[in-house]
């Protein structure tokens, strides 16, 4: 009996640990309580939900780290790759801990060759400190590469899904396009810039939300009833027609037998949103979201 209590002591003691909340885990909560007619209610609180869903989009999907150029059908490249997304002060970010200023995102990227200058590639990243993970899908194709007087053109659709964050769903998908050049160093070294610019559009929606924290927890159940209901509310749902960032990138990628080297910075502008949620309200511009990226890769 004493060993059986034990284990039971030893399971909620690894329960409790995993249910933890960590630093850089979200509580959408903190971004204001849009229903009206309560004592706590904010008019910035869908404009903070628009911005913070756009932010949190472009630190996700603000890395390409691959020139325009296909591999070739019979070839494949997989990476390990580390984003530095710097995050604007004047977004709110609601985090479980402090408002970060910088975030590492190391992900892991496999990209597949394909016949006709097409090519099929897949990304996980994790959002350090905290539970969240961003699963990538991307296809490109090569409208023209490896003409020795002529850059590498291409285009790439992709699109991102975030996992892993409590009471909120966040889809991207883009479409951008990018031109580069490589150039033999001698023997299997090449060195290839490239630069680009990167469409995307933002989907979001919130669950229904308790922003009564005090509230016991059998009131809580409430199983439908007006005490249980009150003060809970859901943010505007984004669409990807109403909400499109545009990125702008550049990098350099450096190949030496079948290793990879490679660095990029890109520049996300984040549109307009209105200073508040009362009608009539003006809109402004959003700030900008600066990653730098790196990645070591495998080229076969």
């Amino acid at each position: 009996m004493h060993a059986f209590s034990r284990w039971m002591a030893l399971a909620a003691l690894l329960g409790g640990v995993a249910a933890r909340a960590d630093q850089n885990d979200l509580q959408i909560a903190k971004l204001g309580n849009p229903g009206p007619g309560v004592e706590n209610f904010s008019d910035k609180a869908n404009r903070n939900f628009q911005a913070f869903a756009r932010a949190m989009s472009a630190s996700l999907t603000s890395v390409n780290l691959m020139p325009p150029e296909t591999l070739g059908h019979a070839a494949f490249n997989i990476s390990a790759e580390l984003s530095v997304v710097s995050l604007p002060s004047s977004i709110v970010i609601p985090t479980e801990g402090a408002q970060p200023g910088t975030v590492l995102v190391p992900s892991f990227h496999i990209r597949k060759g394909l016949p006709f200058s097409v090519e099929l590639g897949g990304r996980v990243g994790w959002v350090e400190k905290s539970r969240l993970v961003a699963a990538t899908g991307e296809v490109k194709w090569a409208v023209n590469e490896g003409f020795t007087y002529l850059p590498d053109i291409g285009v790439r659709g992709h699109v991102t899904k975030l996992m892993g964050a409590q009471d909120l769903s966040l889809t991207s998908a883009g479409l951008d396009a990018g031109i580069g050049k490589q150039f033999p160093l001698g023997g299997m070294v090449t060195l290839t810039p490239y630069g680009g610019l990167d469409f995307t559009f933002v989907s979001a929606r919130s669950e229904l939300i308790d922003f009564d924290q005090t509230r016991p927890y059998n009131e809580s159940l409430g199983n439908g009833s007006a005490d249980a209901l009150a003060n809970t509310s859901a943010y505007t749902r984004l669409k990807f027609s109403d909400n499109m960032t545009q990125r702008i990138y550049g990098g350099v990628r450096f190949i030496g037998g079948v290793l990879q080297l490679g660095a990029e910075l890109s520049f996300t502008r984040l549109g307009q949103a209105p200073e508040s949620d009362l009608p009539g309200s003006e809109s402004s511009s959003l700030p900008t979201v600066v990653t730098f990226n790196t990645s070591l890769g495998l080229d076969f």
